[in-house]
């Protein structure tokens, strides 16, 4: 055993091949198949043996067919630092041309240790089992003959859940870096029956906004390819494993697309509610409760065209339409630009995160590409299941768990939750044909009295959890389930998110936002990163994403109430405008017909009665939002009656307070229920619930005789003259915001000043000096809400009897 003829062959002055040495086992076998071309393209598979590299040159390359024998010429022995190798051998040096990295992973052979593996080598009969990326499963290497030339081998793929019926051709799973010729190139387009590695994601840190990205829900479910030809179906997992007879109902939902196409997309089995449920994915037959979804999100071939090089957002625009009038198949839906407030949402909805992806990337088949990135909300990783602890009154304690980290298994901890008894039992059936006597750990780990039992590390399980320790365990892990549809290789510390994701220039970003799913409405956005506040840079995504997060908060105060429509679309620098008839809407937003003397025709006034057309106004440029103080139903009487504190120039703020305070005191005599929001601008509103028993008429006076009160209380520092030169530096009570079809800016909603203030409902306790109306703003107000709820909604739910209250007044 020698690197001798490795040596002699090679001038390591004018080749950049690794010169080597001979070395001890690593314990670990791995294995490397390299894409050579030479004077002829060939594959070159070599295995980790004995401190070295046996190699073969495989003229087609491998195949996951069992029906294909694939001849194997033995060639010398390379050394272990070979199976990182790729480059250019230079023209005149021994097997000139480009070497590129095609599979590459671990190997076990039927032979209990490497002396027997050895002297299975030698006899010419090895049985292997393939830990890769693309060669999975079972195989058999035996040699055939030989000549003074040649030592020919086979190399032939067994039966087994990796196999395939298809044609299998090496070059369609080709490195998208790997050196191609132009006939090469066409010849490696994939084929509509092709077995096609999916592209893969990489994992990062944080969400991010970027226009240049699109933001997808991340499915917890399993990977697809389906290829359809001609009404033929055929599903393949990420390794091309055959979901036809797990997913016929699938199968037979596909039979009905016209066009010939390959679709990519997760699998997933969905509560009422549309969240994923993966253990009953895993034990899925058609009596299992809950729905079938195959979620499409990329298109790689249509009607014989190869779409893979085109843009990812070009791909997608034709999915829904070659996906029309099925059952189960659904188009995959994104957001461009707004990854945080995707992000946010899916989490609230109960999924487990997001995948960015460029919109303009390509499809790369195999590769874990940084143009896709997934965003978890909870870390999970798939670990292999290394062994189990035991328990007297349970089928086993916890899972002993194992990842690999260049090229060693270590140990990352024990999980002990996210499992049933009967889940447990079910388990322990798939271990009992792995156990072994020997700990698959290099070094000793602490189980802390635990008895284990050690099983070949085999199995690939997911499991979320909290975080990873300085020492490499995970923090509260919980099992979710076995991922029979990944392999040993993938589970390895690359997985850990650590991309800390930068968006792209300004230069290459879109202005185009394109549209967000809300409540199963597609909402126009557009313009997201128009700067609305220039003195502090907030933008109009900010105030989209201001309205998402409060949503559930002011829909109460404008649902069927026609709006007032005030437009600022190019911000708070530029003169905005009114709208009342709104036009060119979209068919899903609602609208109320109400006549105008004033413009003698009918209005058709907008009303805003979901999250999805409070989004809607927003991209419109509606900082503000204006509702009327009535109902449709019953537009002549309004819920409630505002008094208006209006300070001049000259007031101060702590002088608005003080103009408050003594209005609640009045209030309180009367035992008149009232609540206070900030104006956004200048003032106050104090709102009296009235539940829409008077008209605006007796609104109005009822409004005007309590101002009274208050200018009698504080007459020098109030006043209810309208005229600025009448009222002079005096606080303006005004009641005359008391008219049908008169609107004020709702509770909750942004003004259009600096700083982006918000009028914001506030405690009467909080009127106090110190108190600044940009205390409340866009940025800090969703932290308020969440943190005190809604403390304006007696505005909506009490009355009042106006007699009453004013005959309490007058007995004073």
């Amino acid at each position: 055993m020698s690197l001798d003829e490795y040596l002699k062959k090679r001038d390591f002055t004018k080749t950049p091949e690794p010169k080597g040495s001979l070395r001890k086992g690593s314990g670990q076998l791995r294995f490397v198949v390299q894409r050579h071309q030479a004077s002829r393209l060939h594959y070159d598979l070599r295995l980790e043996m004995q401190g070295s590299l046996k190699s073969w040159a495989v003229p087609k390359g491998p195949s996951m067919n069992p029906e294909d024998k694939r001849l194997a010429i033995h060639t010398e022995d390379h050394p272990i630092e070979y199976l990182n190798f790729e480059g250019t051998i230079p023209k005149g040096n021994y097997g000139a041309g480009e070497m590129q990295i095609w599979d590459q992973g671990t190997y076990a052979g039927e032979a209990e240790n490497a002396e027997e593996l050895l002297k299975n080598y030698k006899k010419g009969d090895l049985k292997l089992e393939f830990s890769g990326s693309r060669l999975k499963g079972k195989f058999a290497l035996v040699r055939t003959g030989s000549s003074e030339k040649k030592d020919q081998w086979l190399l032939i793929k067994k039966k087994d859940e990796f196999a395939t019926e298809l044609d299998y051709d090496a070059e369609n799973f080709t490195p998208k870096s790997a050196y191609k010729t132009p006939a090469e190139k066409e010849k490696q387009k994939p084929q509509p029956e092709a077995a096609i590695e999916p592209m893969l994601a990489s994992p990062a840190k944080e969400i991010f906004n970027d226009p240049a990205w699109i933001y997808e829900l991340k499915w917890d479910g399993y990977r697809v390819i389906a290829n359809i030809k001609n009404g033929e179906v055929k599903l393949f997992s990420r390794n091309g494993v055959s979901f036809n007879e797990k997913f016929n109902r699938l199968v037979r939902d596909l039979e009905q697309l016209e066009n010939d196409v390959i679709l990519d997309g997760e699998v997933v089995v969905v509560d009422k509610k549309g969240i994923p449920d993966f253990q009953k994915l895993q034990n899925y037959d058609e009596k299992t409760l809950g729905e079938l979804r195959f979620y499409v999100f990329d298109m790689l071939w249509l009607n014989g065209m190869e779409m893979m090089n085109l843009p990812l957002i070009q791909r997608k625009s034709l999915i829904e339409e070659v996906i029309e009038n099925t059952y189960h198949t659904f188009y995959c839906e994104h957001l461009e630009g707004m990854g945080n407030t995707f992000f946010q949402k899916a989490i609230d909805a109960g999924m487990e995160g997001v995948i960015a992806k460029k919109a303009n990337s390509t499809y790369t088949p195999g590769y874990r590409s940084e143009s896709w990135l997934k965003i978890k909300a909870v870390k999970s990783l798939e670990a292999i299941i290394c062994g189990y602890t035991t328990s007297e009154d349970s089928a086993f304690k916890s899972l002993i768990l194992g990842i690999y980290k260049d090229d060693k298994l270590d140990y990352i901890g024990n999980c002990g939750s996210g499992f049933s008894e009967g889940r447990k039992k079910d388990l322990l059936k798939k271990f009992k044909p792995l156990e072994t006597r020997n700990s698959p750990f290099k070094k000793k780990i602490n189980l802390k009295g635990r008895k284990p039992i050690w099983l070949k590390p085999e199995l690939v399980c997911e499991v979320s959890y909290s975080e990873m320790t300085k020492n490499g365990s995970l923090r509260h892990p919980v099992f979710k389930g076995l991922r029979e549809d990944k392999n040993l290789v993938e589970a390895n510390m690359d997985q850990v998110a650590t991309k800390q994701v930068t968006p792209d220039s300004e230069k290459d970003k879109s202005e185009k936002a394109g549209h967000l799913n809300v409540g199963g409405i597609q909402v126009p956005l557009s313009n997201l990163d128009k700067v609305y506040w220039p003195e502090s840079g907030i933008t109009k995504y900010d105030l989209i994403d201001y309205y998402l997060n409060i949503s559930e908060y002011i829909l109460p105060y404008l649902k069927d109430r026609p709006q007032n429509l005030h437009r600022h679309p190019d911000g708070i620098t530029s003169e905005g405008f009114y709208q009342k008839d709104a036009t060119d809407l979209p068919q899903w937003i609602e609208t109320v017909k109400i006549d105008s003397r004033s413009a003698s025709k009918q209005i058709d006034y907008m009303l805003c009665q979901k999250e999805a057309s409070l989004l809607y106004m927003a991209n419109l440029g509606c900082i503000e939002l204006n509702p009327w103080n009535s109902c449709i139903g019953n537009l002549d009487n309004p819920d409630y009656t505002v008094i208006d504190l209006d300070p001049s120039e000259k007031n101060s703020f702590e002088e608005v307070i003080e103009v408050a305070q003594a209005a609640r005191e009045i209030l309180e005599l009367a035992k008149i229920t009232a609540c206070c929001k900030t104006s956004g601008s200048k003032g106050l509103h104090i709102y009296i619930p009235l539940q829409a028993q008077y008209s605006y008429e007796e609104a109005r006076n009822f409004t005007k005789l309590i101002c009274y009160f208050i200018q009698e209380k504080l007459p020098s520092l109030t006043s209810m003259e309208r005229s600025l030169k009448k009222r002079g530096n005096k606080i303006y009570l005004d009641y005359l915001q008391n008219r049908k079809g008169q609107s004020l800016a709702s509770v909750y909603c942004v003004r259009p000043k600096p700083g982006a203030p918000v009028s914001a409902a506030i405690e009467w306790d909080e009127l106090k000096k110190g108190l600044e109306i940009t205390d409340f703003n866009i940025k800090n107000m969703p932290g308020r809400l969440e943190k005190k709820g809604d403390i304006f909604g007696e505005v909506l739910s009490k009355g009042l009897d106006m007699e009453k209250a004013l005959e309490r007044l007058n007995s004073l």
